[in-house]
């Protein structure tokens, strides 16, 4: 890939990321600022870090894991904009698939940002739509008939996105399928570990594609 539109990408992301969290640091310290009150070390500490635990160990991981398969300019973007897993690596897969792009290239990476940029406009879009109409159709919401659909809006996602890869390289698929359904099912809270366990499903889905291919089962 050319290294000039990369060290451009690589400079604007760095300029947007930081300006991203100056923004998001900025939120706080104005409303304490006109407001006077200020959060004491003694509540925050506490706080921040239960978070932290978390998220920072997740976070790390998805950089790792989502930066191969977003590239260069769509990694900045998405995780400036957020929702990687349900929404911003989903739209660049497919629009790379439907365009038959391959993933790493110049062409791949172009693709990708296209379709993070525009999954986040049309996010912004409908929060915009739905804050304006959350009132009137809370009733519906909140209804019992769509609960389920809202419970599983995330499964079925990444069954239809899922299937299609599946089917293409079953063979690689079975093994790391089977231990995610063995370890869901039967590990306690293994519900939130989901962030750290798709890059073990990444990982042992590599281990078997390598023992395939030189056993000359897959090309």
């Amino acid at each position: 890939m050319n290294k000039t539109y990369q060290d451009q990408l690589h400079a604007q992301g760095r300029i947007w990321m930081l300006g991203a969290l100056a923004l998001f640091i900025s939120v706080p310290i104005i409303i304490s600022t006109i407001t006077g009150v200020w959060p004491t070390f003694a509540n925050f500490l506490p706080g921040f870090f239960a978070t932290a635990v978390i998220f920072w160990p997740v976070t790390t991981i998805e950089v790792f894991t989502f930066t191969p398969m977003l590239g260069t300019g769509s990694s900045y973007l998405a995780f400036v904009t957020g929702n990687l897993t349900n929404l911003k690596v989903p739209a660049a897969l497919n629009a790379q698939d439907a365009l038959n792009v391959t993933k790493g290239t110049e062409e791949g990476d172009v693709i990708s940002t296209l379709a993070v940029a525009s999954s986040s406009i049309i996010t912004t879009l409908i929060i915009i739509i739905g804050a304006i109409l959350i009132i009137p159709l809370s009733p519906l919401f909140e209804s019992e008939a769509l609960k389920p659909a809202f419970d599983n809006v995330i499964p079925a996602l990444f069954g239809a996105l899922g299937i299609v890869y599946i089917m293409k390289r079953w063979q690689v698929a079975l093994l790391p399928l089977f231990v995610m359904i063995i370890f869901f099912l039967f590990v306690p809270g293994s519900g939130r570990l989901v962030g750290i366990m798709v890059p073990v499903g990444v990982g042992i889905s590599l281990l078997v594609a390598r023992a395939l291919y030189k056993k000359g089962m897959i090309k």
